[in-house]
């Protein structure tokens, strides 16, 4: 009886575990893990499961919480990583953020949503339109539309209509209404 309560003891504490990612397989429909759980025990092929719309690789040493169905290691998924390293910290309550290894994020704080490029391209890909509802745009660059066709950004056409002048020849006096020249100068 003892020896059938220390194999059930064994199998419950065998349930859950924690361990560290050594490598990650993204190319199946549910990503795999290896983890070590400790200094023997290395797990391969753990599958993990993330919710719906979201999907990570996590870097090697990432923490990983492995659940074990009936205590046994070789039928377990990953429930959760977490990296210590990389995470946001300082969120108020209700915040969200999505984050990686290099700096970038989507910060939806209490102020507003904050995207951070980490220092690389943002792009907006395979949309048909973009609004922006918005009293105030701010851009602390320089803006360029049109880009395949257009060479003058917004600052180069304001600094060409600040300098442009109409000629206006046979000016009149009294109540003579006349109309100006286009511009001489080139767009």
């Amino acid at each position: 009886m003892l020896d059938q309560l220390n194999r059930l003891a064994r199998r419950i504490l065998l349930m859950m575990a924690r361990g560290s990612v050594t490598l990650v397989d993204d190319t199946k429909p549910v990503q795999m893990l290896q983890l070590r759980v400790n200094g023997l025990e290395l797990i391969p092929d753990i599958p993990r499961y993330a919710e719906y719309g979201f999907t990570s690789n996590p870097p090697d040493g990432t923490q990983a919480v492995i659940a074990s169905k009936n205590g046994d290691r070789n039928d377990g998924i990953v429930i959760a990583t977490s990296n210590a390293k990389y995470r946001m910290k300082g969120l108020a309550t209700g915040e969200v953020a999505i984050y990686d290894d290099s700096g970038q994020s989507v910060y939806l704080s209490a102020a507003g949503i904050v995207v951070n490029g980490g220092g690389k391209p943002v792009e907006i890909t395979n949309t048909p339109q973009i609004t922006a509802d918005t009293p105030l745009l701010r851009c602390t660059g320089d803006i360029l539309d049109n880009c395949n066709t257009n060479s003058r950004t917004v600052a180069g056409m304001r600094s060409v209509a600040n300098g442009h002048t109409h000629p206006i020849n046979n000016v009149q006096t009294g109540s003579s209404t006349i109309n100006s020249q286009p511009p001489t100068q080139q767009e």
